[in-house]
């Protein structure tokens, strides 16, 4: 086994501490006794999370960023989970064109994707609807479901299903008994990984948002041009103690490692 050396070593702690300083400094914030943003703080105080109760308006558009993600993740999944097993199993003419059109969100920029959006939306009369925001936000999500469900799908072996088929299962039944658990660490961790991206998503939101659909990150950003004090840092300290608990408790019934890397047991 080659072990890191002193550089090595040290670029590892500089790397960490670039990572993880920033959200530091925002839980530290958050904590603040003061009425403007103070590092470290003079004190300890709750006064900003109590804050937050004195403050509808975040609390509901956590609400609808919760909701989105969870919709949203979950539609992108419905149509990745039968592109993937199509792209990754079988060949047929315009396989590439398909996968590429499945990927093309990730190339396009957020801002354009936000006017195309909107423009969208108006013509089909859900502009600033939760419906038309949650197909927005599919749209922008279904790739990153698609890559690890993919990479499921390429790794799984076939044997095993030819196996069933031999010995008399219907198609339905090696679905549901063998690749469907086969390739569930893809599933889960592409589901997990696109709630994360719809619920930090704010360029495209941006456009195509009213106030009954204003998500967290909207509402973060328009607070931060009004006014900036430490309310933005409990809210902030709140979602991340939030997605610290999510990775944690799916670390210790799935494993991080086979949901990002979409590996079957």
């Amino acid at each position: 086994m080659i072990s890191n050396g002193r550089y090595s070593l040290l670029f590892n702690a500089l790397f960490t501490l670039f990572m993880v300083g920033p959200l530091v400094v925002v839980i530290g914030v958050s904590f603040t006794p003061t009425g403007y943003l103070e590092f470290p703080p003079s004190g300890l105080s709750l006064r900003w999370f109590a804050a937050i109760l004195d403050n509808p308006d975040f609390i509901d558009a956590a609400w609808v960023s919760l909701k989105l993600g969870v919709a949203s993740a979950t539609v992108s999944t419905i149509v990745a989970v039968p592109a993937a097993l199509a792209i990754g199993r079988e060949k047929f003419s315009g396989r590439e064109a398909l996968q590429a059109l499945f990927l093309s969100p990730l190339t396009v920029p957020t801002v354009v994707l936000g006017i195309a959006f909107l423009r969208l939306l108006s013509v089909l009369e859900l502009n600033g609807t939760f419906v038309g925001l949650m197909l927005c936000h599919a749209i922008i999500i279904t790739p990153f479901v698609l890559r690890l469900v993919l990479s499921s799908v390429v790794g799984m072996d076939r044997s095993i299903e030819k196996a069933a088929i031999s010995l008399g299962a219907s198609n339905l039944t090696v679905f549901r008994r063998i690749t469907m658990p086969l390739i569930m660490p893809g599933i889960v961790g592409g589901w997990v990984l696109a709630f994360i991206t719809s619920f930090d998503e704010l360029t495209v939101t941006v456009f195509i948002v009213n106030p009954s659909t204003t998500t967290l990150p909207v509402r973060l950003f328009s607070h931060i041009t009004q006014t900036t004090d430490p309310l933005i840092a409990s809210v902030s300290t709140i979602v991340i103690l939030f997605t610290v608990a999510l990775m944690l408790l799916i670390n210790r019934f799935y494993g991080l490692d086979r949901l990002l890397m979409g590996e079957s047991k």
